[in-house]
This record gives structure tokens, sequence and C-alpha cells, in this order.
């Protein structure tokens, strides 16, 4: 009797996680927009152009170069920027006028000191297929070690957004043991070089690390919005004071299934498109949703304020 109670439960538990599994797989693909072009593989930047076209790059490792991309997920136009390279790209903003700014800032082991950020003219002005960048560097001014000490590495970055002639960075925790916390920092938008600074933090979650890492970001057009992108969810964020983004109400939006979700940007002020990486056959497609149209649940805790 007690061996079949067993076996019930043990059943039962499989399908409630089958169940549970299905659920959220239908939740990510009942949004999914198209699959995207071959070449897009590691995709891990879009951006919308003041003319409503989407552009994407890839991650580090692939070429130096700026996709466009119609509504069928094909590739339509390649513009490789001459002056640049591929270390780790990984996200994508625009200021006021259209400038595209590339983020080449991944840092995985900590260990690059100086990090790169390209800046072009908007890709609809680019009559050809090649481009200059002007060329933004920095460095953060507390990280004293390369690596620093495991429970130090977060220096890593795969998100930023431009708001108010500025440029705003989001960490990518790699702390051990994973505290949880993504760092905010900014610097100017133009070429120099600078030192980036602090100006708040946010935590997400302190178990299940790699569900936590912010990968994009993004700010709607009238820049009263803000989301961040995990692997499951996006962070909302509404109704900051001055420049701290984390200072204001917070939302967690949850997107279904797990994929390697990799960019995200606004087509408008109610409508987010986000996409993920090809990982194991699965993935390499864009997906939308509506704010409108979503579940987003409060985020009572406070962010946490810590001296970098």
């Amino acid at each position: 009797m007690i061996k079949k109670s067993v076996y019930a439960i043990a059943l039962i538990s499989v399908l409630l996680v089958l169940a549970l599994t299905l659920m959220a797989t239908h939740q990510l693909y009942s949004s999914k927009l198209v699959t995207l072009d071959s070449k897009l593989k590691e995709i891990s930047g879009i951006e919308v152009d003041k003319a409503g076209n989407f552009w994407a790059i890839n991650d580090g490792g692939n070429s130096a170069q700026v996709h466009q991309i119609q509504s069928d997920g094909k590739v339509v136009k390649t513009i490789t920027i001459t002056n640049a390279r591929n270390l780790d790209w990984e996200d994508m903003t625009q200021d006021d006028f259209g400038h595209f700014f590339i983020g080449d800032f991944g840092n995985n082991d900590n260990i690059r000191k100086w990090l790169t950020i390209y800046k072009i003219e908007n890709p609809i002005d680019i009559k050809g297929t090649e481009t200059q960048a002007e060329i933004i560097k920095f460095t953060f001014p507390k990280q004293l070690n390369y690596p620093p000490k495991a429970s130090e590495k977060n220096f890593d970055l795969e998100a930023f957004v431009f708001y108010k002639k500025h440029l705003y960075l989001f960490s990518k925790n790699r702390t051990e043991p994973f505290d949880g916390d993504t760092n905010l920092y900014k610097i100017g938008d133009h070429a120099d070089n600078y030192q980036a600074d602090f100006v708040s933090n946010f935590n997400t979650c302190t178990t299940y690390e790699k569900l936590c890492w912010i990968t994009s970001a993004a700010l709607s057009p009238n820049r009263t919005k803000l989301v961040l992108l995990d692997s499951e969810r996006l962070w909302l964020f509404e109704n900051w004071q001055g420049d701290d983004f984390f200072s204001g109400d917070a939302y967690k939006i949850d997107l279904g299934i797990v994929t390697q979700k990799e960019a995200v940007t606004f087509f408008d002020e109610n409508t987010i498109i986000f996409a993920d990486e090809e990982f194991n056959g699965i993935g390499r497609n864009s997906y939308m949703i509506k704010l409108d149209q979503v579940t987003k649940e409060r985020v009572t805790k406070q962010p946490k304020i810590t001296k970098i």
C-alpha cells in the first residue's frame, strides 16, 4: 500500500512538471513572430531605427557587422564597420538622433580592463555596405585586479541604454557565491576614455544565477519605461527619480520557458520585441508582447544600495 502511494505521488509529480513545462512552452511560443535568418544564430542585440526597420548584431567571434532584418526574419542588408572588431558584442541602443551604439563589452572572465562601444550613424542613412565608427572606451575604476576575486566578479556587461546624453550600463553578475545584484553605471556618449560612474543596483535573485543574468536592456521611445531581459523574464521599471532607474516602481513579466534570450527592444510604447540565440537547435526566434496584455508582478523588495 505504501509502495503504491509512493508511485502515485511520483506519477503526479511528473505529470505536474510536464504540465508546467507545456504551459511555459506555450506561453513563450504563442508570442513568437518569426524564425530569424541563419546568419543570426548568435543574435545578441536588436534595435529599431527611426523608419521602423529592425537591425541586429551577433555575439563575439562573429564579423563586425550590423544586419537589417525584414518582417519574415531574413537579412536584407549587412553593414560592415571597418574600424571595429567583434571581441564580444552584446547589445545595441540609439540616441535621440538615431545614432546606433554597439556594446563590445562582454567580459565573461572579468579580465578586460578597457571595454569598447562603437557609435555609428543611423543605418538608414548609410548608403553603401561599409561605415566607420566613433570609438568610446571605458573602464571600472574600482576594479583593481583582472580577474578580481570570485566574490567581486560583477564587471561583465551585456546590456545598456542611452538616456539624456549618457550611456547607462547594467552588469551581468558572475559573483561566487552569487549575490544577484546588477550594477548600474554611466559614461558619456561620445568618443573619449571614461571611468564608469556607479549609480545604483538592483537585486534580481540569489539562486540559479544563469536564469537571472541580465542580457539586454531597452528604453521606451518616450524614455519613461526601462526593461531588462534575462532567460525567463522581463524586469520593467517606471517612475524613477533622476537617472536612477531602480528608484521607482519595478515589475516582473514572465516570458515562459527558459531559452537563451539575448536581445530586447521597444517597437512602440506598448510593444516589446525580444529574441533568443540558437542553442542545441532551440531558439533563433523573435517574439512580441504587448505591455497592456501581460501580467505584471510588482516587485516589493527595494534596491540594495552599496558602495562600489
